[in-house]
């Protein structure tokens, strides 16, 4: 017998590990500086998980997972993405009392489809989740995590992110009936996937691939007027906050993710340089999926991004330095919205910056004061209104007030 590889995957030879390895290393070094930790979940879980989160009409439910029976009875299936584990993880670890939490991860993931450049049974994917945070700027963070590392990875000119909205439960589901109500006359014509989809999860519809699928909901109605204000408000503070931050981004209203718990924005990074799989990096708001497993209301907002596809797109990594860590403790609403801004201008120095969003003010210095760090960072209408900054050194307990340009060369050892 002539050993190969099982057809999808592949060897990793060195130069090709190398690589990998750099990328996932970089990914690590970015997660750290955005304050999210790491997590480790097991390679395989009960089936029901990834049935209850992913949905009996996902094609990777339907068609890509790789299940099986233990010798105990037990069925199980390898993870097909990295949501679900951190989900589970979060409700059979007890940590709703911990909240908020950010968690990063990297690791090999599966499915069974057809292998083409790109796309593996076995291929690899790093991510975040960021749990417990229901404003916008929680989305706008993760997006500035994505892009500050696609732009360290020198990628950031070979794609361009794509964002959309979902709306709140109650616009879609006023959304979902007109669709319904569109794509009925229209059955027979869907392919068989779309078919089953239009009676349990019609959204799924307007991500098919299927050539005559897509010409069909050409015509079909916007989720966008359906809005709700509430909805129309959090979507336009993503966007201005994006437009703050000199992070480029086009609004594509068929982008969509079709299970329930999603919710509000959703994006995805694409390329035109790796054929039909082009895109690289994808997530979205999922405020129901802990709740729909049967955990407590908790909002979560993360990403996922494919290490293959990366490293395909990459021709040069740089060196990783070791950075400082300090905190940003916002006063109020003006001082939030700054402190991406400020935070953005910190990384780009290596340094480790955690931004402390929730509590009142006196829970934010305590907090920071918890984390044993060297340095906290106060913004307020204050501050931003005179372009400035106030800089507490809990190590000394001096405080000064110094104009934000001076960031760029203060010393925080």
């Amino acid at each position: 017998m002539k050993f190969q590889p099982a057809r999808g995957t592949q060897d990793f030879l060195p130069e090709q590990a190398e690589k990998m390895r750099l990328i996932e290393t970089k990914s690590h070094h970015w997660a750290k500086l955005f304050g999210f930790g790491e997590i480790i979940t097991p390679i395989f879980e009960f089936t029901e998980v990834f049935h209850r989160t992913m949905g009996e009409t996902s094609d990777v439910i339907h068609k890509e997972t790789y299940t099986f029976t233990d010798r105990g009875g037990e069925s199980l299936t390898l993870r097909p993405e990295g949501t679900a584990g951190i989900a589970r993880s979060f409700i059979s670890e007890g940590l709703a009392q911990k909240l908020p939490l950010k968690f990063y991860y990297a690791g090999p993931m599966f499915r069974y489809e057809r292998p083409q450049k790109g796309r593996y049974r076995q291929f690899h994917q790093i991510g975040v989740e960021s749990l417990g945070f229901e404003s916008p700027l929680a989305d706008v963070e993760c997006l500035q995590l994505a892009w500050s590392l696609l732009q360290n990875l020198g990628l950031h000119t070979h794609c361009h992110l794509e964002i959309n909205t979902l709306g709140d439960k109650k616009s879609r589901e006023v959304y979902r009936q007109k669709l319904v109500n569109f794509l009925t006359p229209l059955k027979n014509q869907l392919s068989p996937d779309s078919q089953m989809r239009l009676e349990k999860n019609p959204l799924r519809i307007l991500d098919s691939k299927d050539p005559k699928d897509k010409e069909l909901i050409k015509g079909c109605p916007l989720l966008q007027n359906e809005l709700s204000d509430e909805s129309r408000e959090f979507y336009s503070r993503v966007k201005s906050e994006l437009t703050r931050l000199q992070i480029p981004f086009k609004e594509n209203s068929q982008l969509v993710r079709g299970l329930d718990y999603y919710c509000h924005t959703v994006f995805e990074f694409v390329t035109t340089q790796l054929g039909a799989q082009g895109t690289v990096l994808a997530g979205g708001r999922y405020d129901g999926l802990i709740e729909s497993m049967g955990g407590p209301s908790t909002p979560g907002v993360g990403w996922a991004a494919g290490l293959e596809r990366l490293a395909e797109l990459t021709s040069q990594l740089n060196s990783i330095n070791k950075s400082i860590r300090v905190a940003i403790a916002p006063a109020d609403e003006q001082g939030e919205s700054e402190s991406l801004k400020v935070a953005s201008l910190l990384r780009q120095r290596d340094i480790s910056v955690e931004i402390l969003w929730n509590g009142n003010f006196g829970k934010k210095m305590k907090k920071a004061n918890s984390m044993g760090i060297s340095h906290v960072l106060i913004l307020g209408s204050s501050e931003v209104s005179q372009n400035q900054i106030t800089i507490k050194n809990f190590a000394t307990g001096e405080q000064k007030t110094i104009p934000v340009s001076e960031l760029t060369k203060f010393s925080f050892t």
